[in-house]
């Protein structure tokens, strides 16, 4: 079989196959974030495929953010920016608002044991060690968000209390800084529930009122678990609004 010509595999469509090689390399630091990729003919010529089909494998890359074109000077791998992170993975805003740069007040740190729901979401054993954290949101002024993070500490090894508290950036460009782990893509359900005593207080309402619950599992290249994240949301002035329309710029 020729691959130059043959669209698909054993394993479903030849730019898949393609998608998944260039997902490979980026996982092994081979092109990092702000470098450019090779030059097309290049990549057809390693990986045996037409101008076309590495083209369909790139799109979609470029389309999950994770390459950028750049108009006369080929394609880069996405940068790690704020604004990146930030409008790519933070989906809360003010009703009829803009998206706004919260305040973020961490409010505990601590190690402890992986119960079976995070060791299912992180890909670890029940009672392998982790790194827990609850971050306060606030939005002008006002609590909105409390998150309830956990973290393997096999991937974050060396993860303190003054780590996430000093950080100069994003939790997700500190994931990256530090630790080469590289959130590319997240999973998250949204549901209706009644506020818990832990986050009520921390996002101005009583016990039991109506709150938004948000369950996220962040993922890096080949959806390796990065992060086990449950945030419950003061909705009474705030809404959870979503859109893969978003521009990243390389700088």
């Amino acid at each position: 079989m020729n691959t130059m010509n043959d669209g698909f595999s054993q394993r479903g469509p030849l730019y898949r196959s393609v998608q998944r090689q260039i997902l490979d390399a980026l996982a092994r630091g081979e092109w990092r974030p702000d470098e450019a990729i090779p030059s097309e003919k290049r990549l057809c010529q390693r990986f045996g495929v037409s101008i076309g089909t590495l083209r369909k494998a790139i799109d979609v890359l470029v389309a999950d953010h994770i390459l950028v074109r750049q108009q006369g000077l080929g394609t880069f791998v996405a940068s790690h920016n704020r604004s990146r992170h930030f409008f790519q993975f933070f989906n809360v805003v003010p009703h009829d608002g803009p998206k706004i740069y919260p305040e973020v007040r961490l409010v505990q740190f601590g190690t402890a044991k992986a119960d079976r729901v995070v060791a299912e979401k992180l890909g670890i054993e029940i009672g392998a060690e982790i790194f827990r954290f609850r971050n306060q949101l606030l939005l002008n002024d006002l609590p909105i968000i409390v998150d309830n993070i956990a973290l393997s500490a096999h991937l974050f090894a060396g993860l303190t209390e003054a780590v996430v508290r000093n950080r100069p950036n994003t939790l997700y460009n500190m994931y990256f800084d530090m630790f080469g782990m590289n959130v590319i893509r997240i999973d998250e359900r949204v549901r209706a529930a009644s506020a818990p005593a832990s986050s009520a207080k921390l996002v101005g309402l009583s016990t039991g009122d109506p709150i938004l619950e948000v369950r996220r599992l962040a993922f890096s290249f080949n959806r390796q678990p990065v992060e086990w994240r449950v945030s419950h949301v003061n909705a009474n002035q705030h809404e959870y609004v979503h859109t893969n329309a978003i521009e990243i710029g390389v700088s």
